[in-house]
């Protein structure tokens, strides 16, 4: 498995110098943010993406598989170290004072 990037931009995020992709295709299943603007999970039975706060503030999920989004170290929406979502679902999220919250989710496809 391997996780294919696109061409790295330089941004600063939380005030630090960051060597980033725009968009990254993850086929693994594990993976941890790198400071991209959207991460497509697809091609693995299921997937771990782990929040990283000091790369990335920013981010959009899509789910091609289950996905499992995991914050260690914040919390998601002021209560959750994980939220689960399922094949075809997309969350945006963003990191603000200490937190990541869920701006946007389309949520189950199939229901």
């Amino acid at each position: 498995m391997a996780v294919f990037k696109s061409t790295p931009i330089t941004k600063i995020i939380n005030g630090i110098t960051v060597e980033a992709s725009n968009v990254s295709v993850v086929t693994d299943a594990s993976y941890t943010t790198t400071g991209e603007y959207t991460i497509i999970v697809r091609d693995v039975p299921k997937c771990v993406v782990t929040l990283d706060s000091k790369t990335t503030e920013h981010v959009v999920i899509k789910a091609m598989t289950e996905v499992l989004i995991s914050s260690p170290n914040e919390k998601i929406d002021d209560d959750y170290n994980e939220i689960l979502i399922q094949k075809g679902a997309c969350v945006e999220m963003r990191f603000v004072i200490n937190k990541w919250y869920i701006l946007s989710s389309d949520g189950l496809k199939n229901s």
